[in-house]
């Protein structure tokens, strides 16, 4: 017996989620369908700080968003303003301008009240003091335009999804892989193809279906043949099953790719980290403290400019930077002055790559990095540091070199006062930019650019947000904001499709 519903969601990750509460205030049947096991739960979502890159106005607003308020520490926060337009400044310069404008303008619009919408849904925030800010003359003083993360990051964003899913009356369904798409006679998609393991395939009938099921990232072919050689053996630093069979099989049907397909989101990650994600580690295998040291390869040598910007506007590429150094690795140096400033959790992880030496060449030695040529870069770079600039970690400051290259921007502090400390990583793969074309509504396009009826899709899945790069916490924001659209758009067009057929 073929089941119906009247929206499927393909995908249980933060994305799908939001989708699946949006059509649920539409419709009565919902079904979440999880290529994974429970013991995966939750896509790459799972695998993040649970920062969602949202806009306002003062630290009043955010209030009553808070889980928990230390009065204390509200006292002594200093957070500036976080407008649209600032956002929308943010995903300009940090894609080259080639962010989709139309869906860039809803994403920074849509922020404030989409948190807003989360939280009445029972998603739980926090301010990332230990995250996102430092402390400078006795304030907590915030950086980046990234304040806000749900309670207990990522593990916490995806318990507190499925319990708002259960309240709502959304069915969530485990180890049930969509491999295929079902049209009508009419060219509308009326369902999915379910392949459960060791199971029959089942025939799925559904109103509207909405596809959030990620990228390909965990795909290492496809890694190859979209973003290049090498690529293959990168890291993945989140779920081994976003391996893209749902995009393609969209693109099967006529939809029309869109955005950076040889573009992805890759970070710094930890040598000594899996070949997927860790699911008790998750994000503490990411070393995000680079602009406060140096980074060199195997050689010794700087190959980037750690203090070009906030980590927030880096270090979604700086990945793919470490890829083209010898072996995919590369090594971050910190001394005494800054290693009590370096985030605790991801530098004092257990199993962490972590080396600690009296002399830089003895760093050098135990870390495997080149000695003469390690030495012979710090040397230099010690040199180069502007001495008559203070630095402050929570600002652009300015304090950078001069005369070397690649020069430092901001934060440059010589390597000078031991014991020194030496971090090994390597390039880890979050997800792809490349994707399926939408409208604002969600509605998947083909490619002539019409809507595909009863066919959505929101978050990882979709492209044209993304190019090169992006600013932190944007991620989660875009998968919230366009699942929530995409949702509601579907429940809508199931309910009228019902109407329609019932009628005649």
């Amino acid at each position: 017996m073929t089941e119906y519903y009247d929206v499927i969601v393909v995908g249980g990750g933060n994305a799908g989620l939001s989708a699946a509460q949006a059509a649920r205030e539409q419709v009565d049947k919902v079904l979440v369908l999880e290529k994974a096991g429970s013991d995966w739960a939750g896509g790459n979502s799972y695998f993040t700080a649970g920062a969602f890159r949202t806009t306002f106005s003062s630290l009043e607003e955010l209030l009553p968003l808070l889980d928990e308020r230390d009065e204390a520490f509200l006292q002594r926060t200093a957070l500036p303003p976080y407008t649209p337009e600032q956002f929308l400044q943010d995903m300009q310069r940090t894609t080259k301008g080639r962010c989709d404008p139309e869906l860039t303008a809803i994403l920074v619009q849509e922020a404030g009240e989409t948190i807003r919408w989360l939280h009445q849904k029972g998603l739980r925030f926090r301010l990332m003091y230990d995250r996102q800010s430092f402390q400078v003359d006795g304030e907590f003083r915030f950086w980046g335009g990234l304040a806000l993360g749900t309670v207990n990051g990522g593990k916490g964003l995806i318990e507190q999804h499925l319990q708002a899913a259960m309240a709502s009356g959304i069915e969530v369904r485990f180890n049930s892989p969509v491999v295929d798409l079902e049209c009508d006679a009419t060219g509308a998609v009326c369902g999915v193809i379910c392949s459960p393991p060791g199971r029959e395939r089942q025939r799925i009938r559904a109103g509207a279906v909405v596809l959030a099921a990620g990228g390909f990232e965990a795909n290492p072919q496809l890694r190859t043949c979209y973003l290049g050689p090498g690529w293959d053996l990168a890291r993945v630093r989140g779920t081994p099953y976003n391996t893209g069979e749902v995009l393609f099989a969209a693109l099967a049907l006529g939809a029309q790719a869109y955005g950076h397909w040889s573009g992805c989101h890759s970070v710094a990650w930890d040598i000594a980290s899996p070949p997927h994600g860790d699911r008790f580690l998750t994000n503490l295998l990411t070393k995000q403290s680079y602009p406060l040291g140096i980074v060199v390869n195997s050689q010794g040598k700087r190959f980037l400019d750690e203090g070009a910007d906030f980590r927030n506007y880096t270090y979604a590429r700086y990945g793919a930077e470490i890829m083209k150094q010898p072996d995919g690795v590369a090594f971050q140096l910190f001394d005494a002055k800054t290693e009590p400033l370096l985030r605790k959790d991801e530098y004092t992880a257990p199993g962490v790559s972590r080396f600690e030496a009296l002399t830089i060449r003895e760093l050098a030695q135990k870390a495997g990095i080149d000695p003469d040529g390690l030495e012979e870069t710090v040397a230099t770079f010690n040199a180069a540091v502007m001495r008559d600039v203070k630095f402050n970690p929570a600002i652009k400051d300015g304090k950078g070199t001069v005369g070397i290259t690649p020069r430092k921007s901001n934060w440059a502090q010589p390597l000078d006062t031991p014991p020194y400390y030496a971090f090994a990583v390597t390039c880890g793969i979050t997800f792809t930019f490349g994707g399926l074309r939408i409208d604002p509504n969600g509605r998947v396009l083909d490619r002539l650019n019409l809507p595909m009826p009863g066919l959505y899709a929101a978050g990882e899945l979709v492209g044209g947000l993304f190019y090169h790069n992006y600013p932190g916490g944007a991620g989660l924001m875009a998968g919230s904001v366009f699942g929530r659209r995409a949702g509601q758009a579907a429940g809508q067009w199931s309910r009228e499709r019902r109407t329609l057929d019932m009628a005649s």
